[in-house]
């Protein structure tokens, strides 16, 4: 008996150890594999800096008009219950699954200059495909559902008892969304926002075919890494690990916000 609990125990704990292994080793390769002198050197170029400076900024953006359409949303999903909820949910997580060069080819169907939107829109002049504007539509569109999808289950953590005793107490609806409902979900929200940047972040296929990879106008972080690998891997590894720790800190300021809001919300 003793022997198959040391053996389950030994078990359980290569199982975790392996998993863990898996998970980061290929992370931690980029740091350990090359030294931190010559990442650094590889990082001086133009290429680099531009691709940088055009992934906060396209991210940056994108990010508030995920925000501000997909709190909404998110809080209607949470909120209501109609016909056909559940359908359209499972819609709303299509970019989840589908293939992100499926989805630039999308892209370029509708907003192609060929395509159903993109004829209407040359008639003002406005060309979308392969520019900056393109490379924040791809992004939104892989990052929104993410966001809707853990923005809702913060919205449905809230108490509706405690928003109906505020609206008993003649406080408006809006008024009770800002004031409770949204200090209440406001960890979870953070962690929707951190989780759909660092995607938006990270998005390569739907931008690539999208928006095209163009140094200094469409060639984000990923793309340029995905040129760089192909010339030269040391500026690859080394635009790899700067994605990394921006990724991480990201992911590290907000853990910092949610674990102060958790707590300031807790002590009230």
């Amino acid at each position: 008996m003793f022997f198959l609990k040391t053996l389950a125990r030994i078990t359980f704990i290569v199982i975790i150890v392996g998993t863990l292994t898996y998970l980061f080793l290929p992370l931690l390769s980029v740091f350990v594999t090359k030294s931190p002198a010559m990442l650094l050197n590889k990082l001086n170029n133009d290429i680099t800096y531009q691709a940088l400076f055009l992934s906060l900024h396209t991210t940056s953006i994108a990010l508030i008009f995920i925000i501000a359409f997909g709190t909404p949303l998110a809080y209607w999903l949470a909120k209501s219950s109609f016909q056909g909820k559940n359908g359209l949910e499972v819609a709303l997580k299509m970019p989840i699954v589908a293939p992100t060069a499926v989805v630039g080819v999308g892209l370029l169907l509708v907003f192609g200059q060929r395509g159903l939107l993109g004829q209407t829109l040359s008639l003002f002049n406005i060309e979308i495909p392969f520019t900056s504007i393109a490379v924040v539509m791809a992004q939104i569109f892989m990052a929104t559902p993410f966001f809707v999808t853990t923005a809702r289950q913060s919205f449905e953590a809230v108490d509706d008892q405690l928003l109906e005793v505020s609206r008993t107490l003649g406080v408006s609806t809006w008024r009770t969304f800002w004031r409770i409902t949204i200090p209440l979900a406001l960890p979870g929200l953070l962690s929707a926002v951190a989780l759909s940047w660092a995607l938006a972040l990270g998005e390569f296929g739907a931008t690539m075919m999208f928006a095209g990879n163009l140094p200094g106008k469409t060639q984000t972080l990923p793309l340029a890494i995905f040129t760089a690998l192909q010339s030269n891997a040391d500026v690859a590894v080394s635009i790899s690990a700067l994605l990394l720790v921006v990724s991480f800190l990201l992911l590290l300021f907000v853990s910092f916000i949610d674990k102060y809001m958790r707590l300031t919300i807790s002590s009230r």
